[in-house]
């Protein structure tokens, strides 16, 4: 009798972890598409995410961490946000570089395309300066990536032209003072940016953006991996024409100009899918050099 009860026990046992463990797998999709993404990093291209809500790395930068080191993140754009002690961002780059992940400073907004607002950018490139001077080689910063956007200003309707001979400015000047810093410069900007004029007239604005920048991200919002490639492609041609590297971005919060643009809808599993497809199509070109999901919180909350 007591034989027959521990051969039960032994069996439920046995089942329970089973159940347990398989809960605990990713699925076969997840599984190809964390298998695909570990190979492509390894032979050299980025997955990057942005992280905008940098109380993060103060309040739990273990789970961002576990986050981006299960989904083969290796960069990411954080924000800087001058109320958090230095001494977080010291802690959680250095725990990055172990795992692999570099960082890069993160900042901006749609007006500091204007030349009057120019100040914001030198408050920006101030804090970078004096973190980078006081950190030690595990502690620093990688880079320095902007979002800048001053489409989005209501300048942009009533004077477009002025408004890009400022944003030009600007970028000129942070070009300029990221040489100084001795820190590659990044940016994001829109797949159609090629349909305007910069301020001679005659060169594509996104010609000249991308020749300002060591590396560009693309924001091709797009739901499907044909979409996103096609609308990436142009700017993908020229950063290739420029010698430059470039990301193709997708986007995972909910938008109000459509559910064409972002992978909300879908899921993560879906989104995985198509990145896989994606890289792909896009890593024809030499300038590709990997995939920036949009952000670390609405992917995080994908399902």
């Amino acid at each position: 009798m007591a034989a027959t009860c521990i051969k039960r026990l032994c069996f439920i046992v046995i089942i329970f972890s089973i159940i347990v463990s398989g809960t605990l797998l990713p699925s076969p999709h997840q599984a190809t598409a964390q298998g695909y993404y570990q190979k492509a990093t390894a032979q050299g291209y980025q997955k990057a995410t942005w992280l905008w809500k940098t109380e993060r790395i103060r309040t739990n930068p273990q789970e961002v961490l576990s986050f981006l080191r299960q989904n083969n993140v290796n960069l990411v754009y954080l924000q800087i946000n001058i109320d958090i002690p230095v001494s977080y961002y010291k802690s959680f780059i250095k725990a990055s570089s172990k795992l692999g992940i570099q960082v890069q400073a993160l900042d901006g907004a749609p007006r500091w395309g204007l030349e009057s607002e120019r100040y914001r950018i030198d408050n920006f490139l101030s804090w970078v300066r004096a973190y980078q001077k006081e950190a030690a080689a595990s502690e620093k910063f990688s880079g320095i990536h902007v979002d800048i956007e001053p489409h989005l200003l209501s300048q942009w309707k009533t004077d477009q032209s002025d408004v890009i001979r400022q944003w030009q400015s600007n970028v000129l000047y942070l070009n300029s003072e990221a040489e100084k810093l001795q820190l590659p410069l990044s940016a994001d900007i829109p797949f159609w940016l090629s349909n305007y004029t910069a301020a001679d007239g005659k060169t594509p604005l996104s010609r000249f953006m991308i020749s300002q920048y060591d590396s560009v991200t693309i924001m091709s919002y797009r739901d499907s991996a044909a979409a996103i490639n096609s609308i990436a492609k142009k700017e993908l041609e020229e950063a290739t024409a420029l010698g430059k590297q470039a990301l193709a971005a997708v986007e995972t919060k909910p938008s109000s100009e459509g559910d064409f643009l972002t992978f909300y809808e879908e899921g993560a599993a879906y989104m995985n899918e198509q990145l896989v497809q994606l890289h792909e199509l896009a890593k024809v070109n030499p300038s590709y050099n990997g995939i920036a999901i949009h952000d670390f919180d609405g992917w995080k909350d994908l399902n």
